[in-house]
């Protein structure tokens, strides 16, 4: 990519202000990449849908059973025939923000955050039970690694900059800076740090700002005053509270059951949108609330409006409309779903208490604490929803229950089941990703870097005597034997060498050890330690793969320890802000 002028990568990377004025700017175009994608999602419900409200699906008591299971049928074909044209340009699948930041040190690709977002809005605009989070925080943190690129700036800022873009776009759908804010730090970044507070606040202003200037994208949930929260209703919201962090484990794991059951349908892959799509047009003629986000649905459960029968039947619908929606291939999040996913399980929970006479909260109560529960531990960022929690009812006398809810959920899931939606995925992926801490340094960090590649070898026939000519004490710490076809054949300790009670005459192959022990070039450093553990050395011999078994270098178990204490030293000193030059 063309980058900027040198002096203008200059002032960007030594003065923090400038990198504030970049992160206000990438706020500002997540705020509109926000109304662009959500406007443009909602002006397709009321197309497709014939609706005469502002293009809120969720909030509907019916819809004619033709159109609720026709236009999802038809989103999920035009989701998979999008994915088959556009699958030439996609050279890798997609690289989200955390895992940007987590393995590749921030960089991200605009075109394909470009098509995620299209995919994200036709498959919301069809219906699909899922949110838009992940269209415009995709792409609102690709733009803030394209600018970070294009500056130059370090790894660390770059990272910091994709957080800002992601909690921008969070903080602007919810007009919410402070949980936006939360979001960047706790998924994105990985890590709070007094550096990152002001352009990742700076951004999530910005966001905000953007999106009341086009009047605002998401109408407010009026909740009901709260209630304080004494010994005995604590009791209740632990009780809420791990009874939904349960249902959200329940939902994960739905999740892949779900994927794995289309991916075993004797269909192309391409198709398998528009049968997911059938069986949610197929709910939606029993209560349009499965589809789409739900934020209109939580209004209804905010007001009191449902019986405990139908709370139950609308929270296995929606639960199972969401799983169908990701597993059968329409692309969204998870984020808005659970919300509305929490506010019933939290409703159901508070009625089932009442039945028993154990409730001391109200039923709005018990649907906050439940939507706080159920989106930690979906999303895993407790701070993010206390906040979120607190800028939605702008009251205070409940915060203490939501972040009692947030911490037990985060902690259930953690005991239970040790992912979150998010990480849960890169996990089935075979990522080692438990969150957005920079770990890319760990691949790059392999054992081609640290060997040392001056090796001085012997014959494995060569005889000890011999060797204690041309190795005396002190001239090395060990001797490297190859066959005659140039295979590795182990280390000899060149103390172990002059030991008297060895025959002079004798091979040196009788005193080899670690023959079968060895490391490759693209081991990384964490995989370099692990070896060094199972075969009980000091060093290790190099081989350019295990079928040559040729010598490429030597690497000893201390180096390997010091490097990498070295780099996380790095790492910490970069998440505190200490490398960070000032004019």
């Amino acid at each position: 990519m063309w980058h900027a002028p040198k002096h203008w990568r200059a002032l960007v990377r030594a003065d923090e202000i400038w990198l504030i004025a970049l992160s206000a700017f990438i706020g500002a175009l997540a705020g509109i990449c926000v109304v662009i994608i959500t406007r443009s999602t909602l002006w397709a419900h009321r197309w497709l849908f014939a609706l005469d409200n502002d293009g809120r699906l969720s909030g509907l008591g019916h819809l004619t059973p033709l159109r609720a299971l026709l236009v999802p049928v038809l989103g999920g074909l035009a989701m998979g025939l999008f994915s088959l044209v556009v699958a030439p340009w996609l050279k890798r699948r997609p690289v989200d923000p955390i895992e940007a930041n987590a393995l590749y040190g921030g960089r991200m690709s605009v075109p394909d955050s470009l098509i995620v977002a299209a995919q994200t809005v036709i498959s919301n605009g069809g219906g699909a039970s899922i949110g838009l989070e992940a269209g415009f925080s995709q792409l609102a943190a690709a733009l803030g690694s394209w600018f970070g690129q294009f500056f130059r700036v370090r790894r660390e800022d770059l990272r910091v900059l994709v957080g800002a873009g992601a909690g921008a776009a969070i903080g602007a759908a919810f007009d919410a800076p402070v949980a936006g804010s939360f979001y960047a730090f706790e998924l994105v970044i990985g890590a709070y740090s007094l550096v990152s507070l002001s352009p990742v606040a700076v951004a999530a202003l910005c966001g905000v700002g953007v999106t009341r200037f086009f009047g605002g994208v998401s109408p407010a949930v009026v909740i009901p005053a709260g209630d304080v929260l004494t010994v005995s209703s604590g009791v209740e919201v632990a009780l809420i509270a791990l009874v939904t962090s349960l249902a959200a484990i329940g939902i994960m794991q739905g999740v892949t059951l779900t994927e794995s059951a289309f991916s075993r349908l004797p269909l192309p892959r391409w198709l398998r949108p528009a049968v997911g799509g059938a069986m949610v047009g197929g709910m939606a003629i029993v209560t349009p609330s499965v589809l789409s986000a739900g934020h209109a649905a939580m209004r209804i459960v905010f007001d009191g409006d449902l019986t405990l029968r139908w709370a139950i039947v609308l929270l296995l619908l929606k639960a199972a409309a969401s799983c169908i929606s990701i597993g059968s291939g329409f692309r969204g999040g998870l984020f808005f779903a659970s919300l509305y996913l929490g506010v019933l399980a939290g409703n159901i929970a508070g009625a089932v208490l009442g039945w028993a006479g154990l409730q001391d909260l109200s039923p709005a109560a018990c649907a906050m604490i439940g939507m706080s529960a159920m989106a930690v531990a979906i999303i895993g960022s407790p701070m993010t929803m206390v906040c979120l929690a607190l800028e939605m009812t702008g009251d205070l006398t409940l915060s203490g229950g939501v972040l009692l809810s947030s911490v037990l959920s985060l902690l259930t899931v953690r005991r239970l089941f040790g992912y979150s939606f998010a990480t849960w995925r890169f996990h089935l992926r075979g990522e080692s990703i438990r969150s957005a801490v920079d770990i890319g340094w760990m691949r790059t960090l392999n054992v081609r870097r640290m060997m040392r590649t001056s090796v001085r070898t012997l014959g494995a026939d060569t005889t000890i005597a011999r060797a204690r000519v041309l190795f005396p004490l002190g001239a090395a710490q060990r001797v490297v034997l190859t066959g005659a076809d140039g295979r590795y054949k182990g280390l000899v300790s060149v103390v172990e060498l002059h030991a008297p009670e060895h025959d002079g005459d004798a091979p040196l192959s009788a005193l080899a050890i670690h023959s079968c022990d060895v490391l490759l070039p693209q081991m990384n450093v964490r995989e370099a330690a692990a070896a060094f553990e199972r075969a009980e050395a000091d060093a290790l011999v190099v081989v350019d793969d295990r079928d040559s078994y040729r010598v490429t270098g030597i690497l000893t178990e201390q180096h390997t320890l010091r490097r990498y204490a070295e780099e996380l030293d790095r790492t910490r000193r970069e998440l505190a802000g200490e490398r960070r030059r000032r004019t």
